[in-house]
């Protein structure tokens, strides 16, 4: 949350009217980096959106929470940013989509969605250079959800031990684990990608530590009619990728009829093979300018343009990944390769 209210306060034509939390420990750092008076301050939701009636409200609830906390906000007719992953199943994707109302904008962030090599690996796909998309690799993580803060401050070691036993990150019933919180990043823009294609059958196991509810390390397979994808998750990587890529680098492989394209979370260049240059070769990432560099840029843009969400951030593309999400949910759970599920 203190992320995205950085973009928010970055942004010349939005106001932070108000921020809501029930813990007013949690909101402390926000209300600091961003002087946020005290009138401005919630704990209750329905005084909040009473008093502050925002626009568009950003929110960043516990995964388990996100069907109950966006038709709770819905009802009041504001635009809503919900922070990835969009729910921890689809039928709770569903009811988020159903309680949106006409004319109300839904975009389900995922910050990978704004990183350049990705945006730039995409026009890639859509320009023809790597012909059909076949494959897609993914792994993605960090050290784990303890070990930053907002503005990625990080914290050590013991206040991750000391944080574990508290956090929803680490409580199975509100939606914890790498698998849940990393998984619908690379099904996502795994399908972004792969211009909306579903696969048939999902296999996945994962790894859940001792003295741990949820697991820290998951591995997905999704077979597809034209091929198999890998997605990966990891709590646990060697470094962060913000401040140094791990071995193995975070971020996508993307293999084609035609080409290849490698491309990493934070990276300046993507690395491309094609038919001309199948040595490959390495491209700068495309310089990415206002108003597609954030969620809140990007859904101010839709609402001033009259324009639908598109690309990740768009339900449509998330619920296919919320699909794979859950089927390889089940999948590890029950030690056996399933069909995508439909509901």
């Amino acid at each position: 949350m203190g992320d995205n209210l950085r973009m928010a306060f970055d942004h010349p034509q939005v106001e932070i009217v108000g921020i809501c939390d029930r813990s007013m420990e949690k909101m402390q750092s926000s209300i600091d980096n961003f002087a946020i008076p005290e009138d401005r301050v919630f704990t209750d939701v329905q005084a909040c959106m009473e008093i502050s009636k925002p626009d568009i409200v950003l929110l960043c609830p516990a995964t388990g929470r996100h069907a109950e906390a966006l038709e709770e906000i819905a009802a009041y007719g504001s635009h809503i940013i919900m922070e990835k992953p969009f729910a921890s199943t689809v039928a709770e994707a569903d009811r988020m989509i159903a309680a949106v109302r006409f004319g109300q904008r839904l975009a389900i962030n995922w910050p990978l969605a704004w990183y350049p090599a990705h945006i730039t690996a995409k026009r890639l796909i859509d320009d023809g250079q790597i012909g059909d998309v076949l494959e897609v690799h993914f792994y993605d993580g960090n050290r784990g959800p303890l070990w930053h803060l907002a503005d990625k401050v990080e914290t050590t070691a013991e206040e991750v031990a000391a944080a574990k036993p508290e956090s929803w990150f680490y409580k199975s019933a509100l939606g914890g684990g790498s698998l849940l919180d990393y998984l619908g990043y690379g099904t996502t823009l795994g399908t972004w990608f792969q211009n909306g294609r579903a696969p048939l059958e999902v296999t996945a196991m994962m790894h859940i530590p001792d003295g741990l509810e949820v697991d820290e390390h998951s591995i997905t397979v999704a077979r597809y009619a034209h091929g198999l994808s890998k997605f990966e998750t990891r709590w646990g990587t060697f470094t962060d990728p913000w401040t140094h890529q791990p071995q193995p680098k975070c971020g996508f492989t993307i293999v084609g009829t035609e080409g290849t394209i490698a491309n990493y979370d934070y990276e300046s260049t993507i690395r491309v093979q094609s038919r001309r240059q199948p040595e490959g070769e390495t491209l700068p990432v495309d310089v990415i300018t206002a108003p597609f560099q954030n969620p809140v840029q990007y859904v101010i843009h839709c609402l001033e343009k009259d324009l639908p969400i598109e690309g990740p951030l768009a339900p449509e593309i998330s619920r296919i990944g919320q699909q794979i999400v859950d089927t390889a949910f089940q999948s590890a759970q029950t030690g056996r390769s399933l069909p995508l599920v439909q509901y």
